[in-house]
């Protein structure tokens, strides 16, 4: 049985051999990729909210009907 502390080092060094590998980001790629994602969300949310609407019209006038 391996000691607990052990694996917890051994886990830790393995993160940052990982972590250092990793291509991050540059500020101006993250700025981009943040209105994109922020943009296409108001867009499917502007989407929904209008099916929503135009479904609940024809909803109440089948039901008054």
């Amino acid at each position: 049985m391996t000691n607990p502390i052990t694996k917890i080092s051994s886990y830790l060094k393995d993160s940052i051999v990982e972590l250092k590998k990793v291509t991050w980001p540059t500020k101006k790629q993250t700025t981009e990729y943040t209105i994109l994602v922020i943009g296409i969300s108001l867009g499917v949310a502007a989407f929904i909210g209008i099916a929503d609407f135009l479904l609940a019209l024809g909803v109440e006038k089948i039901i008054t009907k």
